[in-house]
């Protein structure tokens, strides 16, 4: 064909195919496609499939998929002067790639540095006790100082969380100590104040009886129901209050003078005849 060397020909045609295969570039939907012109940015492409100009362009695919990062542990002393040691996980997505390849050498080692030292830095200025209690406020505070870091990297930080916080020994044995304090504490609250709610009620029981003669007649009638459903209770009727005050009374006679006390004989050694 046209006086052209077959030889020469395939090699032409496989100039050809390796051009149009360096030039085609195609980029998945989670990622974007940073090129640059003979060293100056043109700008993210992608997703989908487009041409570069070989040998003129080079391309650098950054993916934008949520990346979970593992803060190793990391020993640190909290501001009241507790040494524990605790670590986290970053979850970062990269929002700008063009700024995520141009202002940072390596984005992932540059976000993982600084998910670090925040961490020793938020551990450092918080109290064991928020650090414990407040765990949700802490992992807030790691996620705006990360996320303002990486800003300029074009990287969002979405959520930071502390996962474990181990503590020194001689530390748990004064907190299972101070637990333990305080649950004694409020159980001796607990049945102080029911002894004292108890008080009042038999405080006022006892008023109520005071002021109504009949109201004791029906508890004791009560007491013997209750008494009788065992079989083997032996029950003493005594004799009637009521009756008891009746003998009690001084007797009037009919004239309306109190009746004096009969007084008792006595006993001598003899008598004389």
């Amino acid at each position: 064909m046209l006086g052209l060397d077959p030889v020469l020909l395939l090699m032409l045609l496989a100039v050809v195919i390796g051009l149009v295969y360096s030039a085609v570039r195609i980029v998945q939907e989670y990622e974007r496609g940073v090129i640059f012109r003979l060293g100056r940015l043109v700008g993210a492409k992608g997703p989908g499939l487009f041409l570069i100009i070989p040998y003129v362009d080079r391309m650098v695919k950054v993916g934008l998929r949520v990346v979970a990062l593992d803060v190793p542990t990391q020993e640190a002393i909290t501001k009241d002067n507790v040494t524990l040691r605790v670590n986290a996980v970053v979850y970062y997505r990269v929002v700008d790639a063009a700024s995520a390849v141009v202002n940072v050498e390596d984005y992932r080692h540059a976000t993982w540095q600084i998910a670090q030292t925040s961490l020793r830095n938020v551990i450092g200025q918080s109290e064991l006790d928020d650090l414990l209690a407040e765990r949700e406020r802490i992992n807030v505070r790691l996620q705006e100082i990360i996320d303002e870091a990486t800003e300029p990297w074009g990287i969002k930080v979405s959520v930071v969380e502390v996962k474990d916080v181990e503590l020194p020994d001689n530390m748990k044995r004064a907190m299972a100590r101070q637990a333990e304090a305080e649950r004694e504490r409020r159980s001796k609250i607990i049945m102080a104040e029911g002894e004292f709610q108890a008080a009042q009620r038999l405080a006022n029981a006892a008023t109520v009886i005071a002021t109504s003669p009949g109201a004791m007649q029906l508890r004791y009638l009560q007491t013997l129901s209750e008494i009788s459903v065992e079989q083997n209770s032996t029950v003493l009727f005594p004799i009637p209050i009521n009756l008891l005050e009746f003998l009690s009374a001084p007797r009037v006679p009919s004239g309306g003078g109190a009746v004096p006390p009969v007084a008792e004989p006595q006993l001598g050694a003899g008598e004389d005849n």
